[in-house]
């Protein structure tokens, strides 16, 4: 053992270390190996093959001895995961920049766990949140609760951003066709708001019927932009078309009912949110607001109220029940296992490899399941909104890059489309999911495989292709002209994992999604940043404040945008191209313009 721990107070980096040192040395021996050679040595396969909590891993095809993994489980101790770790489930306050605890595995806890945040065991809190969305959503599924005109809410219209979206979104693709989900959400339908481009307002609210549609507002602060802009927007929607139902309905088919705007939004309208003044004064009961708290970071929320609120009204409270249950499984193991058998260490310690010592900064998560197509933009922001940082946990810059430039797409869509570049261009390690029973199996008569074996022959196939490639003496043996031969050799040693669920049910993504959570988690602990904190997306935001008072004055002044209003000449120049094309907004004599409209040519 190469004695050694970076101390994050004293500032060491990483880099320091000893294993950090012997694992730089240790490329040049791997630069010798390819993975066809590997890959015949079976004791060192036997021990890449890991299997637990039902998931099956295979790491063979990784460009790794098992020198490479005792010097990554050195650099491991050196860099106090294990520390590191059990720091985040014991609630400390790991994400310094913020002071805040990191605490999404609470959200999916067992309701007779204990996790203690400064001196409280919040675990009772975040039942009482879950125990309420279940009467709740249990009310809206059996009839309960209803619309202002008194029909049952079967169209929910979630409203959020990147976190408050892309998570739910990616739970929501999976289960849409898995058997039991399908079987409870028969007649409901589910959709996403998250841009504030008006076209995906339109998209969104298309076919809807306000009478039977109710929309969920997430913002913690319910202060996003984005999110509160498109909120008001369908609060309209809701108010001018109920309100026009209402005014021709009689007395004898309704009871006298209040103003119709504030019954439409009280009985169509809740939120996810921990500001409740600001939640009132939007219109919604502050009872109908489901809380959470500062230690879920928004990339991490899926588990809480933001995700499990619209997806238990669309599946069911008991299948995200299930869905929080595989989480939680998937936390318990990486809290208690060793590095030697702990799937989301080997997998973090294996990107580390991957990026900082062997100089690959891009990977492809590549599900053989249509079902997880939103796994890989959602891993893509939870993995590059962590990792993306340029300085350590002390804001001391660091000499190499950390995080990776997250891509997939479901196979063979994927073969279709970017393995050209994978196969015979850069190096990008891949990452392989593969589920054992489909959601939907399907066996035509006559055929050689079923459907989804078809599908897991390519799985299995793509990653021998890539591990083993094909050399110029095989391309002659097959009677390849030699002008193609350059054309057509395929390198190989291109490293990938492959991982094989044995269904895509609620259980399962629970765990894959928790497996992927921590992975990330323990790249950042060995790189030493901090994973939770997201101050890169903040300079943008406030561009974007000036550019909004700007656009308005323009706008509504019916002017350009001048030298004085403070941009560079390139950006005056875009504004101005931009509002050459659009049509003075007369404030406040406007008049509102719904989504749906939006589709009809208005310059807007």
């Amino acid at each position: 053992m190469l004695n050694a721990k970076v101390d994050a107070k004293k500032g060491s980096l990483v880099t320091e270390l000893p294993a950090w040192e012997a694992l730089k040395e240790h490329v040049a021996d791997i630069e010798k190996t390819h993975l066809r050679d590997l890959l015949h040595d079976e004791a060192r396969c036997m021990a890449l093959i890991k299997e637990s909590e039902g998931i099956y891993c295979d790491f063979t095809r990784q460009r790794v001895t098992q020198r490479t993994l005792e010097l990554l489980y050195e650099l491991a101790d050196q860099a106090d995961l294990r520390g590191k770790i059990n720091a985040m489930f014991n609630g400390e306050h790991i994400n310094s920049t913020e002071d805040r605890a990191v605490l999404h595995i609470a959200t999916r806890a067992h309701r007779n766990q204990k996790i203690m945040v400064d001196g409280r065991d919040v675990v009772p809190d975040v039942w009482e949140v879950l125990d309420k969305i279940k009467a709740f959503t249990d009310k809206v599924r059996n009839g309960e609760w209803l619309g202002v005109t008194g029909k049952p809410l079967k169209s929910v219209v979630a409203i959020g951003i990147g976190g408050s979206f892309l998570g739910p979104l990616f739970v929501h693709t999976a289960l849409r066709t898995e058997p039991n989900a399908m079987r409870e959400s028969r007649d409901r339908t589910l959709r996403f708001l998250a841009n504030v481009d008006p076209i995906d307002v339109a998209r969104a609210l298309d076919g809807l019927d306000p009478e039977e549609t109710l929309v969920v507002v997430i913002s913690k602060t319910f202060t996003t932009a984005e999110t509160m802009l498109n909120a008001r927007t369908v609060r309209s929607w809701l108010i001018e078309r109920l309100g026009r139902l209402l005014s021709v309905l009689t007395d004898a088919s309704l009871p006298a009912l209040p103003p119709a705007g504030q019954e439409a939004v009280a009985k169509h309208m809740v939120a996810v949110s921990t500001n409740l003044k600001l939640v009132k004064e939007f219109g919604i009961d502050p009872e109908n607001a489901f809380g959470f708290w500062d230690w879920v970071g928004g990339r991490y929320s899926v588990c809480s109220a933001v995700g499990i609120l619209p997806l238990a009204l669309q599946y069911g409270f008991d299948i995200m029940q299930e869905f929080l249950a595989g989480a939680n499984n998937m936390d318990e193991h990486f809290k208690n296992q060793s590095y030697q058998d702990n799937l989301p260490v080997l997998i973090g310690l294996l990107s580390i490899w991957n990026v900082s010592f062997l100089g690959f900064g891009a990977k492809a998560i590549l599900p053989y399941c249509q079902a997880l197509s939103k796994l890989a933009p959602h891993i893509q922001q939870v993995d590059m909104e962590s990792n993306g940082k340029g300085v350590d946990i002390n804001g001391a810059r660091l000499p190499f890059q950390t995080g990776e430039i997250d891509f997939g797409e479901p196979g063979t869509n994927g073969q279709h489309s970017f393995y050209q570049l994978i196969h015979q261009g850069r190096v990008i390690p891949c990452e392989f999911i593969g589920i054992v029973r489909s959601q939907q199996s399907v066996y035509l008569k006559g055929e050689v495989v079923s459907n989804h074996d078809e599908l897991m022959c390519n799985f299995f196939a793509q990653a021998d292709a890539l591990a083993y490639g094909k050399t110029p003496e095989q391309l002659r043996s097959d009677n390849v002209p030699d002008y193609l031969i350059p054309h057509r050799v395929f390198t190989g040693n291109r490293p990938s994992m492959s991982i094989m669920l044995p269904s895509c049910s609620a259980y399962t993504v629970g765990q894959l999604l928790a497996m992927y959570e921590h992975r990330i988690a323990v790249q950042g602990f060995i790189w030493n940043i901090n994973s939770f904190d997201q101050w890169g997306v903040e300079l943008g935001k406030v561009l974007a404040s000036k550019v909004r008072t700007v656009m308005n004055s323009a706008r509504t002044r019916d002017r350009k945008v001048l030298p004085q209003d403070g941009f560079n000449y390139s950006t005056t120049r875009m504004i101005n191209k931009y509002l050459e094309g659009k049509t003075q907004v007369l404030y406040p004599e406007g008049h509102d313009v719904f989504p749906i409209d939006l589709l009809r040519g208005s310059s807007h």
